[in-house]
């Protein structure tokens, strides 16, 4: 069976621009209007992923994402013309899985989604190994290659890479990075960038910043792995 996808946007015109896209690429689609409709379409149909617009007429969109993951697995892909950092930091904080700024690019979302999907599969006892081009990261040995060549990493690098690669291809906030890799200690936004800088030059070609490593803007960043 196709996966099922719920669009929750009140424009028509976008709605039936996603459904043509999403069908096309083998997606069962279902659509919501607003968001008493889209709460009643989850409980019944049971999406896998729900493209929510955030500028909806009866209720703000972001706080309907708690009520569409309650006792659910689906994962939220936010797809709204809402594109300011707060507006985004809050909904990857609320459980989102991802953010997609209007007008959007019909190759990149349906890449995204299938990130998402991906990461909604994928078993907490299935072994952790990321891989971008020639860089594998293992994470139950803690162990980083590029090729065949181990790649010497200080604890912090391998705390960061390593909640980013659990995540991978879906953004990690700044706050939940500090959160984690600095639980405890001094948490500074200026440390991080370090540890990304460091990271980026370990793992990425000379002249190819944010090819692994992707940069959300104020919000936070993206490990992007192989699809």
């Amino acid at each position: 069976m196709p996966a099922k996808i719920l669009v929750v946007d009140d424009e028509a015109s976008i709605r039936r621009l996603l459904r043509n896209t999403l069908e096309r690429a083998g997606y069962a689609v279902v659509e919501a209007a607003d968001g008493r409709d889209a709460v009643l379409r989850a409980g019944v149909e049971y999406p896998s992923a729900i493209l929510l617009d955030l500028g909806l007429p009866d209720r703000d969109g972001l706080g309907l994402i708690p009520l569409l993951l309650q006792n659910s697995d689906t994962v939220i892909l936010v797809v709204s013309a809402r594109d300011a950092t707060d507006e985004k930091v809050a909904a990857l904080d609320l459980g989102a899985h991802d953010f997609v700024s209007k007008p959007f690019d019909t190759d990149e979302l349906l890449a995204r989604l299938r990130v998402a999907l991906r990461h909604r599969g994928v078993s907490e006892t299935a072994p952790k190994i990321v891989r971008k081009g020639d860089v594998t990261i293992d994470l139950d040995r803690r162990l980083v290659c590029r090729g065949t060549v181990e790649l010497h990493l200080t604890r912090k690098e391998h705390d960061v890479l390593a909640l980013l690669a659990r995540h991978a291809g879906r953004v990690v906030t700044h706050d939940r990075i500090l959160a984690v890799a600095w639980a405890g200690e001094d948490p500074r936004i200026e440390y991080l960038r370090i540890v990304v800088r460091n990271l980026r030059q370990k793992l990425e070609a000379p002249g190819a910043v944010g090819s692994i490593i992707a940069n959300e803007l104020g919000v936070g960043y993206r490990l992007r792995a192989d699809q």
